[in-house]
């Protein structure tokens, strides 16, 4: 019986599958944080680990978070992520926010 996928087809999940060992592509723009109830809460999209947490901004568990992703090379793009959101939403906190990711030693070099 005849595959119902194209010989293209199976060879893209191959090389999908190839790089799957912390090998990141990414093609597009792409979102960390998705916020929810006015800044309140966000869901944290892990490109580390493929998943996504649902935290409170001001939890330890976010801090930690955003460590990991920073750790792994995302800490500028998580932090003009976090400025376009103090800048899109002024009253959702967003600038408290980054204020304890930098106290808490996140975004240093």
């Amino acid at each position: 019986m005849a595959s119902n996928t194209s010989k293209t087809a199976r060879a893209s999940v191959r090389a999908g599958q190839a790089g799957a060992g912390g090998a990141l592509s990414v093609l597009g723009e792409f979102k960390y944080l998705i916020p929810l109830n006015n800044g309140k809460f966000v869901y944290v999209r892990n490109l580390t680990n493929g998943k996504t947490n649902h935290l409170r901004t001001d939890s330890d568990a976010f801090v930690e978070e955003i460590k990991v992703l920073a750790g792994a090379g995302h800490a500028a793009k998580i932090r003009a992520e976090i400025n376009g959101l103090a800048e899109a939403f002024p009253g959702h906190g967003w600038d408290v926010t980054e204020k304890r990711l930098v106290d808490a030693g996140v975004f240093e070099a």
